[in-house]
This record gives C-alpha cells, sequence and structure tokens, in this order.
C-alpha cells in the first residue's frame, strides 16, 4: 500500500441510534487504529433517512470529537436507504467519455428518480476481455439527500473528503479482514437501527446490495414498553449489559417476537436475490451492526434461516493496543464498528 510513512483517515458513520467513529493509520503493514469513538442519540433524533433532530446530532457529532481526537477535521462518511440506489450491470468494453455515456444511459433506464437529480458515480467490478464486456457497479444518490447530509457534516465543522454507501463500506471492511472463499456465496447483513443493508458475494466478487427498511428498533420500543425502561436502560438491554437486572427467558420472548418485520424483510430479500443471482443456496451469512450484538438475536436469525453465521470482527486484521481503548473494550463491539472501520479503509488524496 503505498501511503508513504504514514496517513490517517477517519471513518464516521452517523447511524440512527449512535454515533461511531475510527481512526486509522494506514503505514506500509496495514493499519493500525489510533482512535475510537462510540456516542448515542437521543431516541428519535434521526428515524430512518430523516433527521428530527438537527441540532442534537450536530452536537453529539461535535461532542464524539472532542472526546475522541479535537485535531479531527477531514472525515470520511457514508448513506444509505432510500435516497441512495446501487445497482450492476454489463456494458460493452468502453473507456474515458465512451464509458461514462454508457453507464449515463443505463442509469436513466434503471433510476427511479431523474438523473439529473441525482450525483453518480461507478465502479468497473471486472473485465471479461473474451467477450469485451465489462461489469459496472453504480452508485447514484438524491443530491438533495446528499446535501442534507453533507451540510449537516459542514455545520458540525467537519469537511467530508469521501461520500460512501453503507453496504460497500461493510463490503471494505470484509474484503481486507477475511480470506474471501470465492466457492461460497456469503451475505454481509448488517443489521442498523432502522435499516438492514445486505451485500453479497458471489463468485468472491461482489454481486450486488439490498437495503431491508427495519432494524433493531422495534426490538428496541418492545424491550423499554415490556420492561419499562428509559432510553439509557433500554440501551443497555438490547446490548445484553443487564444479564442480572432483567428475567433473561422474557427478554428472549420479546426480541424474537418483535422481530417479525425483520426477518420478513430479511427472507424476501434472500429469496430475490437467489431468483436474480439464479443459486439455490446462500452459504454464508456474516453478522455486523447493532443486532450482531442484541442478545438471542443472531442464534434465532442462524436458526430461522438456516444458513450458518458468524459474527464480523472488522478490527481482525487490524492493530491496535487494547490499553488504550479499554473503556470501550473493542473486541466486544467491534460488529458496531464494521461502516466505520470501511470508511477509515479508504484511500484519501
Amino acid at each position: 500500500m503505498a501511503f508513504g510513512k504514514s496517513k490517517s483517515t477517519v471513518g464516521l458513520d452517523i447511524g440512527a441510534n449512535s454515533l461511531k467513529l475510527v481512526k486509522l493509520d494506514h503505514t506500509k503493514s496495514g493499519y493500525s487504529v489510533s482512535a475510537i469513538g462510540i456516542r448515542e442519540l437521543p431516541p428519535d433524533a434521526i428515524v430512518s433517512d430523516e433527521i428530527r433532530d438537527r441540532e442534537a446530532v450536530i452536537f453529539n457529532i461535535q461532542s464524539l470529537i472532542d472526546q475522541t481526537d479535537p485535531r479531527i477535521r477531514d472525515v470520511v462518511i457514508s448513506i444509505s436507504g432510500h435516497g441512495v440506489i446501487t445497482d450492476r450491470f454489463t456494458i460493452d468494453r468502453k473507456t474515458g467519455a465512451e464509458a461514462e455515456q454508457a453507464i449515463l444511459f443505463e442509469t436513466e433506464q434503471r433510476a427511479p428518480f431523474d438523473v439529473d437529480d441525482v450525483s453518480l458515480d461507478y465502479h468497473v467490478i471486472k473485465v471479461d476481455e473474451d467477450i469485451n464486456k465489462m461489469d459496472i457497479l453504480l452508485v447514484a444518490a438524491r443530491k438533495e439527500y446528499l446535501k442534507m447530509v453533507l451540510d449537516l457534516i459542514e455545520d458540525a465543522g467537519l469537511r467530508p473528503v469521501i461520500v460512501d454507501d453503507d453496504a460497500l463500506a461493510i463490503l471494505n471492511a470484509y474484503e481486507n479482514n477475511y480470506e474471501i472463499d470465492p466457492s461460497r456465496i456469503t451475505s454481509l447483513v448488517n443489521i442498523g437501527h432502522d435499516v438492514t443493508n445486505i451485500t453479497y458475494l458471489v463468485d468472491g466478487l461482489y454481486h450486488s446490495t439490498r437495503d431491508v427498511s427495519s432494524g433493531t428498533r422495534d426490538i428496541y420500543n418492545a424491550i423499554q414498553k415490556e420492561f419499562r425502561l428509559n432510553p439509557e436502560l433500554t440501551n443497555k438491554a438490547i446490548k445484553g449489559e443487564m444479564n442480572d437486572s432483567i428475567d433473561q427467558d422474557m427478554l428472549k420472548a420479546t426480541i424474537i417476537s418483535s422481530m417479525d418485520d425483520l426477518m420478513s424483510g430479511l427472507e424476501l430479500a434472500f429469496s430475490y436475490f437467489k431468483s436474480q443471482a439464479k443459486v439455490e443456496n446462500i452459504d454464508w451469512i456474516v453478522l455486523s451492526g447493532g443486532g450482531a450484538l442484541t442478545p438471542y438475536l443472531p442464534e434465532f436469525l442462524q436458526s430461522k434461516l438456516n444458513i450458518p453465521l458468524e459474527i464480523a470482527n472488522p478490527l481482525r486484521s487490524i492493530d491496535y493496543d487494547p490499553e488504550l481503548f479499554q473503556y470501550l473494550q473493542p473486541e466486544k463491539i467491534a460488529p458496531l464498528l464494521a461502516v466505520s472501520v470501511g470508511l477509515a479503509m479508504r484511500k484519501v488524496r
């Protein structure tokens, strides 16, 4: 990796439930963590794609920066949800302006909104020289939605140097931490508070992504109602930090009974993928996000979908000094950091 002596990149993941920040030093031998921070947001500050309490989000971003590294200004951020589409398609092999014209034409056929209203970027996944074709990954974000996010970051006193997509950031973290088995169809499932991102790998390469409009919010609400907890204690319960304080059988029943929408969304997404990719099975799930830390959720997911599952560790191949982050215990919260680690791995010019 040609980063010179050392260069740092900061990934800032703005979730509906919390803010996650990871600062990585890029070195010739790989990556090392120089800062990690997590800060929970008020319950309804962000709901789905809507920022309902802008001042609270800005205040918490600034507080997160202050508590991790006040020198941080440049950040890599990501977006997902209804304001973003990702698509994969095949076109004749082209370069330069010809390629961009062909991609723009394809986008006009596929995008659910006017191409004049979106910002586009693309990546060539692979080139098949035998048939002179190339596979393209397209990412398109609505300009209005993108401006809202960028204005928020800038008003917090930061400079967004790259805007990524949540699902692709998770893929980046996975590719940099795991040996990818091309014989295995893998699904990277990131369960957030309001949105679940799913990224599929086929033949060891990116295949497609899909967002499910459900996450852990229903579980959060059910726990809060069942046990009559305030937001702080509800957050502890949903992270498995109140084992001695609340009845675990009741907690398990509450969590499982509130997963109907999430399960339906995942089953539909998996079924759609299998029909589109013309495959019979998904071989492996790698689970990240808040859902990966929710008690009983991973086991229930694995048994219900009947697919082997492992919990993601985006810090698996990254150096860090556990003594520096004792209060956070990175090895325990690692699945929460999948997006921010993937963002911090981006090369910033």
